[in-house]
């Protein structure tokens, strides 16, 4: 062989490993995603409380193997007609809110739930029409996803 075919077959294994290394790197801190998200609101009927439940999974480009591999999951539901419509909503905004229960599902996805009870006064104070339920997933790695209208629901 030429030493040039040689230089040349040397450098091209150079650039096709390193590139497979940033893939396999990027690949590891890929932000975590939300699919499958659903809101159920009932609303609380003579004197029975309602309720509001809602699930999504969690998956990674580099594999969810279980719930140590997601730090929290956070969910806030706001009504459309509000402040964060017009102002965005943050990851700061969400510090404070409740988390969601998160249980492996299948070989690389977590299944989170959160569900919290609406009393009748609680209904009654609320506005009416589309709220939005934000999530914002923070991973062990520290990466965080934020998705601010994952699912909606209609408060009548």
């Amino acid at each position: 062989m030429s030493r040039r075919i040689v230089l040349s077959l040397a450098a091209a294994v150079v650039v096709l490993g390193g590139a497979g290394a940033f893939a396999f790197a990027h690949t590891g801190e890929q932000p975590l995603s939300l699919t499958q998200s659903t809101a159920r609101y009932t609303a609380p009927d003579g004197g029975r409380d309602g309720s509001l439940t809602f699930t999504t999974e969690v998956t990674s480009a580099s594999g969810v193997k279980d719930a140590k591999d997601v730090k929290d999951v956070k969910v806030l539901a706001w009504p459309a007609k509000s402040s964060f419509a017009k102002d965005g909503l943050t990851a700061k905004d969400m510090a404070a809110v409740e988390s969601a229960v998160c249980e492996p599902s299948g070989e690389d996805t977590l299944r989170c739930s959160y569900t919290t009870p609406v009393s009748g006064a609680d209904a009654a104070e609320s506005p009416r029409g589309t709220w939005h339920v934000a999530v914002l997933v923070e991973a062990a790695n520290g990466t965080t996803t934020l998705d601010d209208k994952a699912a909606d629901f209609t408060v009548a």
